[in-house]
């Protein structure tokens, strides 16, 4: 019986993600930004989002109680995972216009020869990308690592100046990734099925990413991939995709150092040259392509990081009166603690990643509901309880979020 009820909701999980897929078309919703990024429109369309998104996710955590505590059928889940996570292919780019800040990037440099850490989206206002992204980037420099600029330009190329074959290729690749990333989840957890499900059934993934299209879900992909080769003993494999995770996204750094602990406490030889090879040819073909200028992406990647979104712990903190600077700091102290009390466990043998993706959550200024990513498939590989339950409270948590009531 148990089995049947997992099942059960997760069908009800994807009907709920359906229905947020069915109420994004209609002409009047809030869901599909403008072309400044902003949402126009009936809110009625948005409320019923959230109220199906907040279904899928209480069907979600209902199947994961279901699954923990009894045995399922690992062909049976992994059904569901894919049609959960390729549902929102079917809705337009949903909530946020990154994927098209990722086309005028590209095209920046695969059409005009310019340069995306040099120049801005504003400096070709007549391009076509340039009034689909959103306000907050048109001034700003790419804040992306070199690996995804130099994989930008060819997908620029191949949309050309569609706007939606933009928007549809960086959804499709996102949705891979996230197949991947559970797959990879299921090859290293001990309990496969829940795994899976733990992953493949997150309806705020599905919703993000083959919904919006973010590239974090690359990044995690890569991690995972590092992850599954150097459990199979593929060490140089796994340290060069450590570096392409890094020259995507600069997260993946704050993970290496508890690898490092873990792989000395407990003897496992790791793969310096595949990784220093990886980030030496990444470099190269950056510099060639963009001068020394791609080292500049950490300067308005740091700006960006000063920012603060309102679901962020910190400016949670100052909404009940606390400084800016005290709340940062406190937050800021806790990770640090945090972080080396993992570093100790890590010592002792166990590189608990998942956990400090979800602490590093908690505590950063800049909080977007696809970084829930970084958490979430980390926790079921690594099959960390605690890892899993703040990973599930984060998605609840950051469920309203971007959503437009």
């Amino acid at each position: 019986m148990g089995p049947r009820l997992a099942w059960l909701a997760g069908v009800l999980c994807l009907s709920s993600v359906a229905l947020c897929v069915a109420v994004s078309w209609p002409v009047d919703a809030t869901l599909f930004p403008d072309n400044a990024g902003r949402p126009v429109g009936d809110e009625r369309w948005a409320w019923l989002y959230l109220l199906g998104s907040a279904a899928a996710l209480a069907a979600y955590g209902a199947g994961l109680v279901l699954l923990r505590s009894r045995r399922a059928r690992l062909g049976a889940v992994a059904v569901l995972a894919v049609a959960i996570q390729l549902t929102p292919l079917a809705a337009p780019l949903l909530l946020s216009t990154d994927a098209w800040t990722y086309w005028d990037y590209g095209r920046i440099a695969a059409e005009h020869g310019g340069n995306p850490y040099r120049e801005t989206p504003a400096d070709y206002p007549d391009d076509p990308a340039f009034s689909h992204v959103g306000a907050g980037w048109r001034n700003t420099t790419s804040v992306y690592g070199p690996a995804f600029s130099l994989a930008a330009e060819p997908i620029a190329r191949a949309a050309g100046a569609s706007a939606d074959a933009a928007a549809w290729i960086y959804k499709a690749l996102a949705a891979v990734a996230m197949l991947c990333i559970t797959a990879l989840a299921v090859r290293l957890s001990p309990h496969k099925a829940f795994a899976c499900a733990f992953v493949g059934w997150n309806p705020l993934l599905a919703l993000h990413f083959a919904g919006g299209g973010h590239n974090d879900a690359w990044m995690m992909a890569l991690v995972l991939g590092a992850l599954a080769l150097a459990a199979s003993g593929r060490r140089q494999l796994a340290g060069a995709a450590w570096a392409l995770a890094v020259l995507i996204k600069w997260i993946p750094l704050l993970f290496l150092p508890l690898r490092a602990l873990e792989a000395r406490a407990t003897g496992r030889r790791v793969g310096h040259l595949g990784f220093a090879v990886t980030a030496l040819v990444i470099g190269l073909a950056a510099s060639w392509r963009y001068g020394l200028d791609w080292l500049r992406a950490f300067g308005p990647l740091a700006r960006n990081a000063n920012q603060e979104t309102s679901f962020a712990l910190p400016h949670r903190l100052e909404g009940l009166g606390a400084p800016d600077w005290m709340a940062l700091a406190l937050l800021a102290l806790a990770f640090v603690a945090a972080y080396v009390w993992l570093s100790r466990q890590a010592w002792g043998g166990r590189a608990r990643i998942g956990l400090a993706a979800g602490l590093l959550l908690l505590a950063t200024p800049y909080l977007a509901p696809w970084y829930a990513v970084w958490a979430v498939p980390l926790a079921a590989a690594e099959d960390d309880r605690e890892a899993q339950w703040l990973a599930v409270g984060l998605c609840a948590y950051l469920l309203p979020q971007t959503v437009p009531v």
